[in-house]
């Protein structure tokens, strides 16, 4: 389970503060699939940087299965960032000159016990249904293929967390609707919390349920 309490983020722009989120809670459960819907400038970007330990939070609580990770030191941070953490961009944010199964695996090239687990990156591919597509250019493959290998690599390491940007937000509304359904099997069968950006209201639909972020307060489905 991941909880936020009372999440706030400020920015210094100017002459000004800009407050970004001001106080934001919720709770988000294993097996769950959760959209998070907001308007531009609403602060879903600022809020997913700050659960994917991306950015700290100027006041507040993150619990990561009860672990309070706000206030971590860089190097333990970078730990739960990289392993209970997975993140998928709108982009999908591929290296184009290696093979989807090299990007797949390549969170595992900073592990020194990155040659015991050889098999995930495959493993993880047949789980988005691109088995066949492993040693494939990232140039060679779809809209669709491309955002189904950054979610195989946000999961090799099983992380308890799975964020997502607007991951629909460059395909057709029939290839969105099939990431977001795999999100949605993914989460269930593997009991990940997940929270996934999206301005597509139809979209947010098939999430198990829905919040509304506005001028950085959750104004519905939040915990308050």
């Amino acid at each position: 389970m991941v909880e936020i309490r009372g999440l706030k983020k400020s920015y210094p722009l100017a002459a000004e503060t800009v407050e970004a989120l001001r106080g934001v809670s919720l709770v988000l459960r294993a097996g769950e699939m959760v959209a998070l819907v907001g308007s531009s400038g609403s602060g879903k970007t600022t809020l997913l940087n700050l659960l994917g330990c991306l950015d700290r939070p100027t006041d507040g609580v993150i619990l990561l299965e009860g672990q309070e990770v706000q206030a971590l030191g860089e190097h333990r941070l970078a730990e739960v960032r990289r392993r209970q953490v997975g993140i998928v961009f709108q982009d999908a944010a591929l290296i184009p000159t290696i093979t989807a199964l090299e990007n797949v695996g390549l969170p595992f090239s900073f592990d020194r016990w990155s040659g015991e687990r050889a098999e995930i990156p495959a493993q993880m591919l047949s789980l988005v249904g691109l088995a066949d597509k492993g040693g494939r250019y990232p140039e060679e493959l779809s809209g669709g293929e491309r955002q189904r290998v950054a979610i195989a690599r946000a999961l090799v390491y099983r992380p308890s967390l799975l964020l997502a940007d607007e991951p629909t937000g460059n395909l057709d509304s029939e290839n969105g609707r099939r990431i977001f359904a795999l999100f949605r099997e993914l989460v269930a069968k593997h009991r990940i919390a997940a929270l996934v950006a999206t301005h597509n209201k139809d979209l947010a639909g098939m999430a198990d349920r829905s919040v509304h972020l506005r001028d950085g307060r959750l104004v519905d489905g939040g915990d308050r």
